[in-house]
């Protein structure tokens, strides 16, 4: 049979003092001796107690809990993403509870309802694909906090902070072309968001600045996973004129491309450049190390982190649009093409 809850009254009773008394002890209130803490905190372990946050919620309209609501926690760049908001967050007192929506409207949509019925204090959301500004008006008028991160939802009018997604291809695409790369492909990324469209963007303004065309078929949108990836180096294989360098929406893709280049007996950062997006821990050290671009994660959390409570306080917002600056990462990954393809 189910354990009935452990109450604050049972340990007064067994303590001999009062619920107000257990309550300030296990809160750690210098209201009582540190004795009687010891005291409570011992007792309440024996009898296992666990703390009602549900309970705490009604007396004091807070559960000090934030939902981080994401499109893919595979990805390595929003663990990132994560840990900077959850080490902002944690000096606070405040707990993050993570959700995966996969691009999925309706996910989405359940999981900020089950997050509103918990009584999150606020909601920090990368959009999925779908989001409309009227989806997070909804949410903002029934009264929770909203933060966006890494994607904008036009006509939204909540605080968003995200990477300068089309300066970092025309930087990294103006880098490929300055090494001599004329046959450039871009591979991934949701068109219909905006990091999508901003990085698909920087890429087409830096080919047409260039005097470039860019191939239907070295153009492969929507794709966003490393086993993607690793799929569509088959088809820009059999482009023509084939490319000498790939344009990566995100690190993810960029490490299924160099492992697809090396099944087909291609070495990536010599036969074929490769490029990425993101700078996710570890793209230094893989083989060749990644040419990608410094997306903000850590900045994006700590700014995030401050703009929602900021919000759930009342406070004066740090910011309403925040773009964080790229920065371009040059590795091995990205040399000149080699002389027989620059000659084609």
């Amino acid at each position: 049979m189910r354990r009935r809850r452990v109450t604050l009254s049972q340990i007064a009773a067994e303590l001999n003092v009062s619920t107000a008394t257990v309550s300030l002890a296990l809160r750690d209130n210098p209201a009582v001796s540190s004795e009687t803490r010891q005291r409570v905190r011992e007792r309440a372990a024996d009898l296992g107690y666990i703390y009602n946050r549900q309970a705490a919620s009604l007396r004091t309209a807070r559960t000090n809990i934030i939902g981080v609501v994401v499109n893919d926690v595979i990805n390595p760049y929003f663990a990132e993403v994560f840990r900077a908001v959850e080490n902002e967050l944690e000096r606070e007192g405040v707990t993050i509870l993570i959700c995966n929506h996969r691009d999925d409207l309706a996910r989405q949509q359940t999981f900020v309802s089950v997050l509103q019925q918990q009584n999150a204090d606020g909601l920090v959301i990368c959009p999925s694909l779908g989001t409309t500004a009227a989806d997070i008006e909804q949410i903002t008028r029934s009264g929770t906090p909203v933060t966006l991160i890494c994607r904008d939802v036009e006509g939204a009018t909540v605080p968003i902070v995200r990477g300068d997604d089309f300066k970092g291809t025309y930087d990294l695409t103006t880098h490929l072309i300055s090494l001599g790369h004329k046959h450039i492909a871009m591979i991934g990324g949701r068109r219909k968001t905006s990091s999508g469209r901003d990085r698909y963007g920087g890429f087409l303004a830096a080919m047409e600045q260039a005097g470039l065309s860019v191939s239907e078929t070295s153009d492969v949108p929507e794709i966003m996973t490393s086993a993607e990836g690793k799929a569509a180096v088959e088809r820009l294989l059999l482009a023509d004129p084939r490319p000498t360098a790939i344009v990566c929406f995100n690190d993810l893709l960029a490490i299924g491309v160099m492992s697809g280049l090396y099944r087909n007996k291609l070495r990536p950062g010599i036969d074929i450049a490769v490029t990425g997006f993101d700078d996710v821990d570890g793209s230094e050290t893989w083989t060749p190390s990644l040419t990608t671009v410094r997306n903000g994660s850590d900045e994006i959390g700590r700014q995030a982190a401050s703009a929602i409570m900021a919000l759930v306080n009342d406070r004066p917002l740090p910011f309403d649009r925040l773009l964080i600056p790229p920065k371009l990462e040059i590795r091995e990954s990205s040399p000149p093409p080699s002389p027989e393809r620059k000659a084609s």
